[in-house]
């Protein structure tokens, strides 16, 4: 009997609007992923205990556990704090780092994890990834997806611009890395999940098409979509090839030799994603990406982030190490450190023009 249909890892739930914080409680009851208020809340102590102050009255059954960093030792004495104690769920109430603790703790503990994002800097929130700092740098941890996702446009509006600026270049990257996946798939023979591919590339297609302002609600919900819809490409995938390609191993070594002063995460693969396109040879396309990119505030050349020329191309000559095994276009053309000294004056004089 032929296959009809597969199960995809996704949340039950998705509610991406003004004022979504007001319902959390009714929607969370509703949806029958807790109707005891019997939640553990993990949150920052800045923007997060604010935001405690709001929701505590409406949720009395809940217990808030304030997060230091995005360590694995913090995610771990989350899991220990709340571990035996009898939850419906754990409620990751923050940035990108909040959730990434808070859903490894959720999975370590065996309890669903409710992600409210008050910010959209990556892709992260909605992923089955959790990114954690350890003591041999960064490591990425496989954890079940969220099963609710919140956001509030209010809340994200209230955040710092840069971190919506942040979502736009991570969204965007999505279009370089399923190339690069497309590309192994031609060069090496890896198997591409199709419906993965297509989920990843109209997230980025819809943030780079849409015309609006990171002012404006209808682009925040679009970007807000975009970046839950990359998390549950991954999802299906089982990994992170729909959103990582060049563009992330490029990111990854500016973070690896440059510690302390690398920009943004989607300022980075924003940037990466606009050069890797210019090293396919799809001109156009890497404009495209300049376009936008500048529109809405992003840097398309590494000295609007307080890089040089000579460090940028010396990260893309080590960003291969980054991902041992992932094959893209950096990996295909294997070029020397001369080569991309030489493309990237190409790529400057391409996206200026």
């Amino acid at each position: 009997m032929p296959v009809l249909t597969r199960l995809i890892p996704s949340p039950v739930v998705v509610d991406i609007r003004a004022g979504a914080l007001g319902h959390l409680a009714g929607l969370l009851a509703d949806q029958r992923i807790s109707s005891s208020g019997r939640l553990a809340f993990a949150v920052s102590g800045g923007s997060g205990l604010a935001l405690r102050e709001r929701l505590a009255p409406a949720l009395p059954g809940a217990d808030w556990y304030e997060v230091g960093d995005g360590t694995i030792d913090s995610a771990v004495k989350l899991a220990d704090g709340i571990k035996g104690s009898r939850y419906d769920a754990v409620v990751g109430l923050g940035g990108g780092k909040i959730i990434d603790v808070a859903k490894y703790a959720a999975a370590r503990v065996g309890l669903p994890l409710v992600a409210v994002a008050t910010n959209l800097a990556h892709d992260g929130l909605c992923s089955p990834i959790s990114i954690l700092d350890n003591d041999n740098g960064r490591g990425s941890y496989g954890v079940p997806s969220p099963i609710a996702m919140v956001i509030d446009l209010d809340v994200v509006r209230d955040a710092p611009v840069r971190f919506v600026r942040s979502g736009i270049g991570d969204a965007i990257s999505n279009l370089s890395a399923v190339a690069d996946w497309e590309l192994s798939h031609r060069v090496k023979g890896e198997s591409v999940d199709g419906l993965a591919a297509a989920m990843a590339r109209t997230a980025g297609e819809s943030v780079l098409r849409h015309p609006g302002t990171v002012g404006d609600d209808a682009f925040l919900t679009v970007l807000a979509e975009a970046l839950v819809l990359s998390g549950i490409a991954m999802s299906i995938s089982g990994d992170s090839r729909p959103s990582s390609g060049a563009c992330h191993e490029i990111s990854h070594a500016f973070d690896l030799l440059y510690p302390g002063r690398a920009a943004s995460h989607g300022e980075q693969v924003g940037l990466g994603a606009a050069f890797a396109m210019h090293l396919r040879g799809e001109h156009g396309q890497a404009r495209s990406f300049a376009e936008v990119l500048r529109r809405h505030g992003l840097p398309v050349l590494p000295q609007e982030i307080g890089f040089s020329a000579d460090e940028f191309v010396r990260a893309v000559e080590y960003a291969p190490q980054t991902r041992p095994g992932r094959f893209t276009v950096l990996e295909h053309l294997d070029l020397t450190h001369d080569q991309i000294r030489d493309a990237y004056a190409d790529y400057a004089k391409t996206i200026s023009s």
